[in-house]
């Protein structure tokens, strides 16, 4: 539904004369067609597009705006299904996903031949891009040499997104801020220049490194984070032919242009994921703190390949997760383990070197504890 030019947000209430608490009559018009419906005001349009109208091309995510698996148009405007009641859509056209199929069928980028998980002659792997999340995570050589990609996609999203979602898409969507989303906040992110409303706004579960003053929002690629820790590169086709960028290169610091947030250009689209080989990633895993095991965005995250070799640690490699504004290789890290002996002592000298540069808000301040002991458990449980 990208093609929709306008910001997502809840669909502008109409006034309404009152009615309910019972059941009433509404007549809603989805993808071109009339479904006359009882139900109560309460129902929210996502919820009568799925359970009433078997119409499941809009996703229940989070179920609070954040996520935008619920994204609809409603009068060509995009809108968030979940906090939009299906009563203020009477006389206005919805438009679902499935509405934007031609002739019942998807669009063509799903029949392009990017679904393939390829080995590598390193030991490493090529992920095409509309390789299923739950199709990469269950893949033998992924499993095998890789289970901290393994563990980021599992731990992402729920099954139903998993079952649909392109792991390229997953790269590159875009933030869950609500100020991102919120069409009456500012955001630099959408419109540059014109403010971040997170800096004063509601910016608990926002960035505490690589933040700017233009922007503090955090990555939400769950994936993306020990795709770093492997140094893995992705793959783009466009009118400059094939193009391949390191993920330091591809996700930027916001700095003060939080809106380029990779660099694809027009008519470029990735294709790929380069994963190289690393026999120590057989060692690995991916560790997410949220507030509740059910549906619901990490707080805090680590991927980390550990080797040992006697008792000594080798060439560790952390990277953090949903404490900053890009995957984050924790590079400061990274370099007071080498060559030490294993201990909780050492790990917690190099989570706080990370931490350092953290930059904070009220309400996100205690991201900098919960991610140094994310970091130190992550690590040791690598032992």
């Amino acid at each position: 539904m990208s093609a929709a030019r306008h910001p997502s947000r809840v669909a502008e209430t109409p006034v309404l004369p009152e009615r309910g608490p019972g059941p009433v009559k509404v007549t809603l018009t989805v993808n071109s067609t009339e479904h006359a419906l009882e139900i109560e005001p309460r129902v929210s349009l996502l919820d009568a597009l799925r359970e009433r109208l078997h119409l499941t091309g809009a996703k229940k995510g989070c179920d609070q705006g954040t996520c935008g698996a619920c994204t609809v148009w409603v009068d060509q405007r995009r809108t968030l299904s979940c906090l939009t009641l299906a009563i203020t859509c009477e006389g206005r056209e919805v438009t679902t996903v499935g509405g934007l199929a031609e002739d019942g069928e998807p669009h063509p980028i799903n029949n392009l031949p990017l679904t393939r998980i390829e080995d590598r002659p390193d030991g490493g792997l090529y992920i095409g891009a509309l390789a299923r999340m739950s199709d990469v995570a269950e893949a033998p050589m992924v499993r095998e040499r890789f289970p901290l990609v393994r563990e980021a996609l599992v731990l992402g999203a729920f099954a139903q997104l998993r079952n649909m979602a392109g792991t390229g898409g997953n790269m590159v969507q875009r933030t869950r801020c609500a100020s991102f989303r919120d069409a009456a906040s500012p955001r630099n992110k959408r419109e540059p220049g014109s403010g971040c409303g997170a800096l004063d706004g509601f910016n608990r579960g926002h960035a505490v490194l690589g933040v700017s003053d233009h922007c503090i929002a955090t990555h939400p690629s769950d994936v993306a984070v020990p795709l770093t820790t492997l140094d893995a590169r992705v793959h783009t086709e466009g009118p400059r032919g094939r193009r391949v960028y390191a993920l330091d290169d591809f996700f930027p610091e916001p700095g003060d242009t939080p809106h380029l947030e990779h660099p694809i250009e027009h008519g470029e689209l990735v294709v790929g994921i380069e994963v190289p080989g690393m026999p120590a990633a057989r060692t690995s895993l991916c560790l997410k703190v949220r507030d509740r095991e059910s549906y619901e965005f990490a707080l805090a995250s680590v991927a980390a390949v550990v080797p040992m070799n006697d008792g000594v640690i080798g060439d560790v490699r952390p990277a953090l997760g949903d404490v900053a504004t890009t995957p984050w290789r924790a590079r400061r890290a990274e370099k007071i383990p080498r060559g030490a002996p294993a201990g909780r002592e050492v790990f917690e000298r190099a989570a706080r070197e990370e931490l350092l540069p953290a930059r904070t808000t009220p309400l996100n301040a205690f991201k900098v504890e919960l991610a140094r002991r994310t970091m130190v458990r992550a690590l040791e449980d690598l032992l």
